[in-house]
């Protein structure tokens, strides 16, 4: 072969090599992807009710978080049992869109859930409802009505010590009556019966439901 056949040969070799270093150094099909990605990415912000660290309804939550987290969405979590938010008392100071009479850890959820892209309720059953902690939360968006009044993404993870499906009913439909209202969608929700004891999730399925749930976001 002559310098001008071996030049003809190697040329589309060349040219290949040549485009596949440049799509692994940073291709506009590469570049369109990541940018993609990044503005799919959320805030969420996820709200857990249990006063027990350790607990059922808190694992589901950490898992929630580690699934989202993988998956490049930004989280932000509170507990409101570890947290001071005093329960609204009726009086309309804020007008359902105002600064609330009580300075508290309130101020908080304020500051994340309205720019929130997804917000997640993480709650054990007591006494058939949610947990008074995080009731107490949900009853003060009355002081944000107006700038929580938006499309949003929502999540539920439960956990109660009872098996019928009948006794989780009220919280679930808490549940769906509270985005009917604020015109936030279900993004998925993850209900697991049967777990009493601190720790006693860890041998389920329901993490893994509650990462997965994250992570497919």
């Amino acid at each position: 072969m002559d310098r001008r056949d071996f030049l003809k040969a190697a040329a589309p070799v060349a040219l290949g090599t040549l485009a596949a270093v440049t799509a692994t150094l940073g291709a506009p099909g590469v570049a369109a992807a990541e940018a993609t990605a990044k503005d799919k990415a959320m805030k969420i912000l996820v709200l857990t009710g249990s006063p027990r660290k350790n607990g059922n309804s808190n694992h589901l939550a950490s898992r929630f978080i580690e699934g989202a987290g993988e998956a490049g969405h930004s989280v932000v979590r509170f507990d409101a049992a570890q947290s001071e938010v005093h329960p609204c008392i009726a009086c309309n100071s804020c007008g359902m869109d105002g600064p609330c009479i009580f300075q508290d850890d309130f101020e908080i959820v304020r500051e994340h859930i309205v720019p929130a892209d997804m917000v997640v309720f993480a709650t054990p059953m007591y006494y058939f409802g949610i947990s008074a902690q995080l009731k107490a939360v949900i009853d003060r968006f009355y002081a944000i009505n107006g700038q929580i009044h938006v499309p949003k993404k929502a999540a539920l993870l439960m956990t109660y010590a009872n098996t019928a499906a009948s006794q989780a009913a009220p919280i679930a439909t808490h549940y769906d009556v509270l985005l009917d209202y604020l015109g936030w969608q279900d993004a998925g929700r993850v209900i697991a019966p049967g777990v009493w004891t601190e720790g006693s999730i860890r041998g389920t399925a329901y993490p893994q439901a509650a990462y997965d749930l994250g992570k497919s976001l």
